[in-house]
């Protein structure tokens, strides 16, 4: 049994226990952490990195059943070393995306790394925004992989991706470099996205009438998931003058938060609004079909 392990287990499970009596609907689970032991995400099945954006395999690399990197997203299902998950190889490099929830700076762990194998190689850990700006949080290393953002971020941000890169601590074997089978993220909001063309005419952030059906479901989740906070954003695609970008999300964001507060629980929850423009794409402005996709509402749940 590895102690840090069991012990970081134990102390989560028991605060969020706690959490869930002060209010929270409890969609927590256990998950195995491929060691014996269990780690508690409190948002359950959606903690889970979603995408890979990039994969760039070490040198020396592991055997080729451990080559897929589409193994290291979704949910833990490590069987041993018969397949299943990542290895990185000697020095390589992993960038995953978060979609239907983004990593939110809460106190405590923020990120859980599930790196199988009998140790945790040392593997440098960085989170984003857009995939293109990095901030280092620091190593995995020493049997524990539990993460704390706290010291590289601010409080509230909200991030979409996470890079890992293997520091060449242990490079032998048909496995080299850290064996990655999933991500997750504990400090989860859930992400809602919706289109501008469901909210909203062309340049305009007054709301469609048949955009209140999408936000009325939002406002049933907000039920449910009884949030700390929720944080609203609005993006653009990059065509036009950025300045008039800008403005134009933030009144987007303003316009759905207005929307939120008319219900009577929404009004209890502090809100958030920020208005980004076109710096944080999430595809390639490139395109009409990029584009499209960029021209979105993001509403964060924080738990």
């Amino acid at each position: 049994m590895n102690y840090y392990r069991y012990f970081f287990s134990i102390l989560l499970s028991v605060s969020m226990s706690t959490f869930t009596c002060m209010g929270q609907l409890n969609l927590g689970k256990d998950y195995s952490d491929g060691h014996g032991g269990k780690v508690f995400l409190p948002m359950g099945d959606i903690s889970f990195a979603d995408e890979v954006v990039s994969f760039k395999r070490g040198k020396p690399h592991a055997i080729e059943s451990a080559c897929d990197s589409m193994l290291a997203i979704g949910k833990p299902d490590f069987t041993g070393f018969a397949g299943n998950f990542l290895s990185l190889g000697c020095g390589g490099s992993l960038t995953l995306l978060f979609t239907d929830n983004a990593i939110v700076n809460i106190p405590g762990p923020d990120l859980y790394v599930f790196e199988m194998g009998k140790y945790v190689e040392s593997t440098l850990l960085e989170i984003s925004k857009d995939g293109k700006n990095w901030k280092t949080v620091g190593k995995i290393a020493g049997g524990v992989s539990s993460v704390d953002i706290g010291d590289s971020v601010k409080a509230g941000d909200v991030f979409h991706y996470i890079r890992l890169t293997d520091l060449k601590s242990e490079c032998k074997g048909d496995w080299p470099g850290a064996d990655i089978d999933a991500v997750a993220a504990i400090g989860s909001g859930k992400q809602i996205t919706l289109k501008n063309a469901v909210l909203y005419k062309v340049n305009d952030y007054n709301l469609l009438p048949n955009s209140k059906t999408e936000l009325n479901k939002i406002v049933e989740d907000i039920k449910t998931h009884r949030p700390s906070q929720i944080i609203i954003e609005g993006h653009t695609d990059n065509t036009g003058n950025e300045e008039k970008n800008v403005i134009l999300s933030k009144k987007r964001a303003k316009s759905v938060a207005d929307y939120l507060q008319k219900n009577s629980l929404v009004n209890t929850i502090p809100l958030k609004m920020e208005g980004y423009g076109s710096t944080l794409p999430i595809a390639s402005n490139e395109t009409k079909e990029g584009q499209e996709k960029n021209r979105r509402v993001n509403i964060i749940l924080v738990p």
